[in-house]
């Protein structure tokens, strides 16, 4: 039997953003192989961390290549970037909760690219006087994957409908980032 290893990738991200504690034994069965199997792909939890990092750095640049980041108004770049991330909520959000990941190079490489596509967007929105400019594009940054990430938790324990996902988050970051004209 062939094992579709993206298949058991994204079953064993589903499980892990519901369950994150979930064991090897439970990725396994909810994937439909065997432990063995699982193993001879996945040495142990740390690389299958590891593999779901690499799936969700794919996913989170096809997201951020899908949302058109440079065109428009920043803050209508930033609602269609939230609209293409929710596919993939909750694996961000188990991923920024697991501590394994500032290990390594590769991945870090990956997040910094994506770090550095979604700052550039709060600069712009700064340099173009839409944003406010006493909080830092890193900042911001850090700020949306929080939201993403409560959004996705709340979401899936049932605590928010999914059809408020992406109005509840862009409408309570805009809602602080935008620039305000004093009088």
């Amino acid at each position: 039997m062939t094992v579709d290893r993206d298949q058991v990738l994204r079953t064993a991200a589903a499980l892990l953003t519901r369950k994150a504690t979930a064991t090897m034994d439970e990725v396994a069965r909810a994937a439909g192989i065997g432990r063995a199997t699982l193993h001879r792909h996945f040495a142990g939890r740390e690389a299958l961390v590891r593999a779901l990092e690499e799936l969700g750095i794919r996913e989170l640049e096809g997201a951020l290549d899908a949302a058109r980041l440079e065109e428009g108004a920043a803050s209508d770049a930033l609602r269609r970037l939230v609209a293409e991330v929710e596919p993939v909520a909750g694996l961000l959000a188990f991923l920024v909760t697991e501590n394994q990941l500032f290990e390594g190079e590769q991945q870090n490489e990956g997040w910094a690219r994506i770090d550095a596509r979604v700052s550039a967007l709060f600069r712009r929105g700064q340099e173009q006087g839409e944003f406010r400019i006493d909080l830092t594009p890193a900042w911001l940054t850090e700020a949306l994957y929080g939201l993403i990430g409560a959004g996705a938790w709340a979401v899936q324990d049932g605590r928010v409908a999914t059809k408020d996902f992406q109005y509840m988050i862009a409408e309570l970051l805009l809602g602080g980032v935008r620039r305000s004209v004093e009088k």
